[in-house]
């Protein structure tokens, strides 16, 4: 059954980009990360479920966020609530990076580790899969640190418009029989097309049920 999201955006906006989680804005709001490889289409699907275009840098040479980037979003819920929710959307640098020095690679994943292990207000992280792709180790990799250091994360398959559906369905069958592997319990996943605006509700409609737990948990 199809489920239209739950949530409306009013306002997103840019408010910092931060070298390390020390200088990140305050945690005082639900954070929600978003993270995949180098040109895996991650600025597109943030502009698409802010419905902004122009929100993140979208580029053709991988690598350009280099930063923390966070964006605060102000949301009501459709469902009735109409009190204004705001929460941060934070757009991490790739991993894999393309042509960079080994000592800036490593600068980059020890930011990005400090990040997601330190930060006290991140709810969840987003991992962005390209679907056109059989399973890729840096992802497999990825994914594993994130469940040896117990973070909470969620798989969006991004691209889905970009390849036929058998093989998009076929990808991403074969990524989770990868992570059955290695882990007891797989985790939610979204299947997107940043064109064809595919996964988007269900992607904020996630995210409003957890801005619901967050706030409760605040109270």
């Amino acid at each position: 059954m199809y489920l239209a999201s739950t949530m409306h955006i009013k306002k997103a906006q840019y408010i910092i980009s931060s070298p390390s989680y020390e200088k990140c804005p305050l945690p005082d709001k639900p954070e929600y990360a978003f993270i995949g490889r180098s040109n895996v289409g991650k600025s597109s699907l943030i502009n698409m479920l802010t419905n902004n275009d122009k929100l993140a840098k979208t580029s053709n040479s991988p690598g350009k966020t280099q930063m923390i980037n966070h964006f605060e979003i102000a949301s009501v819920s459709k469902a009735g609530d109409f009190n204004e929710t705001k929460w941060y959307l934070v757009d991490l640098p790739g991993y894999g990076f393309a042509k960079i020095s080994q000592s800036s690679r490593r600068r980059w994943e020890q930011m990005i580790e400090n990040y997601l292990r330190k930060r006290e207000n991140l709810v969840n992280v987003f991992v962005l899969i390209d679907a056109r792709h059989s399973p890729q180790k840096l992802d497999l990799d990825f994914i594993k640190n994130l469940e040896l250091w117990q973070i909470r994360y969620t798989l969006i398959f991004t691209k889905a418009d970009k390849e036929k559906q058998a093989a998009v369905s076929k990808n991403v069958k074969s990524f989770l029989e990868r992570l059955k592997q290695t882990q007891q319990f797989l985790p939610q996943h979204f299947v997107s097309s940043s064109v064809k605006k595919i996964g988007r509700d269900k992607i904020l409609n996630l995210i409003e049920e957890k801005n619901q737990d967050f706030l409760n948990s605040e109270e």
